[in-house]
């Protein structure tokens, strides 16, 4: 990942991102990929999920994010 989103808090959201598809027995049905730098260094962390780019995404944010995906009713995962 690229260093702006690391320092700003893509290390975290990373390991949270990591821990949600265990918790949630999604890790073999999901692909994780990294990238170097996605061009919007001021407005990181970014984070991709399914070709849509998130600005500030914290914590709190991303687990918003997952659940919306992953665990609502009308979801199509992966």
């Amino acid at each position: 990942m690229g260093s702006s989103c690391y320092a700003r808090g893509n290390e975290a959201n990373l390991a949270l991102l990591e821990s949600f598809l265990a918790e949630h027995g999604l890790s073999d049905s999901v692909c994780l990929s990294g990238r170097c730098c996605a061009c919007h260094c001021s407005l990181g962390p970014n984070i991709s999920i399914d070709g849509k780019v998130y600005h500030h995404v914290d914590s709190a944010t991303l687990l918003t994010l997952l659940r919306s995906k992953f665990l609502s009713s009308d979801s199509s995962s992966t």
